[in-house]
């Protein structure tokens, strides 16, 4: 499976943000393309601020997590937790860049050694967090035709 912290696999993911535009054609769900960007950022936030110190949620820990990092993509139309959606509008061009900013910051992670654990996922190896970000924000990309 790709991971954010493998360079070819962050140049991709950065092209495919830029390719992004008002006109992206949603493939499936309800956020339009700002939307998605927008609810983009914040697993990048949990990971690069590194302050949660919970051990996550038991019940998603065990039915859920593995699938965070393997190679089964997500199936389309899954829930969005209610703190990460909005139905407020956004601007593409002011929330685009700060997706790129953050997909930078967290590459410039790949040689940070200590993770607090994820607030739902509990203890991620280095590894299990490069791939977790690649796949949600594929699953998101993808949403999008990029």
């Amino acid at each position: 499976m790709k991971s954010i912290f493998e360079e070819a696999t962050y140049t991709q993911i950065l092209a495919r943000i830029d390719a992004l535009n008002e006109n992206s054609d949603r493939q499936w769900g309800k956020m339009t393309v700002a939307q998605m960007v927008w609810h983009c950022q914040f697993p990048f936030l949990i990971a690069i601020k590194n302050k949660n110190k919970g051990n996550g949620n038991l019940f998603v820990r065990l039915f859920f997590k593995k699938q965070m990092y393997s190679d089964t993509p997500f199936r389309k139309n899954l829930p969005t937790a209610p703190n990460l959606k909005t139905k407020e509008e956004k601007n593409l061009s002011v929330e685009k860049p700060k997706l790129r900013e953050l997909v930078t910051d967290f590459y410039n992670c790949k040689t940070r050694k200590d993770w607090n654990p994820h607030p739902l996922f509990g203890k991620l190896t280095h590894d299990q967090w490069g791939k977790m970000q690649y796949k949600h924000l594929d699953h998101h990309l993808t949403q999008f035709g990029v």
